[in-house]
């Protein structure tokens, strides 16, 4: 696997390649599961160009940079992910959303935008542990307290399998489970989030400019799709898509109705670079 570090030590790893010239940037959610987490999205994406799966420094795997405090510059840092690559569209999934709606210096340098079971703002935190508090799970519960006196990786892969109910749906369980246990966790990544972003972020941009899709599963029980209500986020440039019988990562459970979403995006976004010819999957 290809992979390019940026100056402050972005990592981006290149999945797969097509005809075109558009690059992919899947940011992952957690904060802390890694790229990893989006897997078997990017197997499952037919778009022009190449995929690539990009972790903040200090965040997932992306460690080799330790004796740097790699938290200094997030979510900022993402700027230099964008200035990388020159056809860049970012795809980030929940947290990662965030941070890119938390990164107004990436206007300008990207060609598209994609929202993943995402939110504008933080108030999607409550609607969260509303849920927790009505569909209990005594595992996650152990599993928290165990972590509280032990933050190792182990026991935070732990805490994330016991929520799995809480992610994926029935009929997607097994492969939710399999999926979270899978991951290189880094608790040092939640610690922060947690403390410097999670509680008090609200977007500080949107981009009117270029094509953005906003896509969820809606089955999601983690992050609530209500705040994206505000007249400022309908704007004509934004394609939404509502994944049926889908969680909180809806290419596990539909992962033909989120490739098809992202083709006719693709389009989209080819039709606003200058000069590039339509050419999706052999057809133009």
């Amino acid at each position: 696997m290809t992979t390019r570090y940026t100056t402050s030590g972005v990592r981006l790893r290149l999945h797969s390649s097509r005809a075109g010239n558009l690059d992919w940037l899947l940011l992952p959610g957690g904060p802390g599961l890694g790229s990893e987490s989006l897997q078997e999205l990017a197997d499952v994406l037919d778009v022009p160009g190449s995929v690539w799966l990009v972790d903040l420094p200090g965040d997932g795997s992306n460690t080799t940079r330790a004796d740097r405090e790699p938290f200094v510059q997030w979510p900022q840092v993402l700027v230099e992910a964008a200035q990388a690559l020159p056809d860049a569209i970012f795809v980030g999934h929940s947290t990662g959303g965030m941070y890119l709606l938390a990164t107004p210096q990436l206007r300008g340098l990207i060609r598209g935008l994609a929202l993943l079971d995402t939110a504008p703002d933080c108030s999607w935190h409550p609607h969260f542990v509303e849920m927790t508090r009505n569909h209990p799970l005594p595992a996650f519960d152990h599993a928290a307290a165990v972590y509280e006196q032990d933050s190792s990786a182990a026991n935070l892969m732990r805490l994330a399998v016991a929520s799995a109910e809480w992610n994926f749906t029935p009929k997607a369980l097994g492969a939710g489970r399999a999926l979270l246990a899978r991951l290189p966790y880094n608790g040092d990544a939640v610690a922060w989030s947690e403390a410097n972003f999670d509680h008090t972020y609200k977007a500080t941009w949107w981009p009117i400019d270029i094509p953005v899709l906003r896509l969820w599963g809606d089955c999601d029980r983690i992050v609530s799709q209500q705040s994206w209500n505000a007249d400022e986020y309908a704007t004509t440039n934004v394609m939404t898509r509502a994944i049926p019988d889908a969680g909180h990562f809806p290419w596990i459970d539909n992962p033909v109705a989120v490739t098809d979403a992202f083709n006719e995006f693709a389009e989209k976004i080819l039709e606003t670079v200058v000069g590039a010819k339509t050419v999706i999957r052999g057809r133009g």
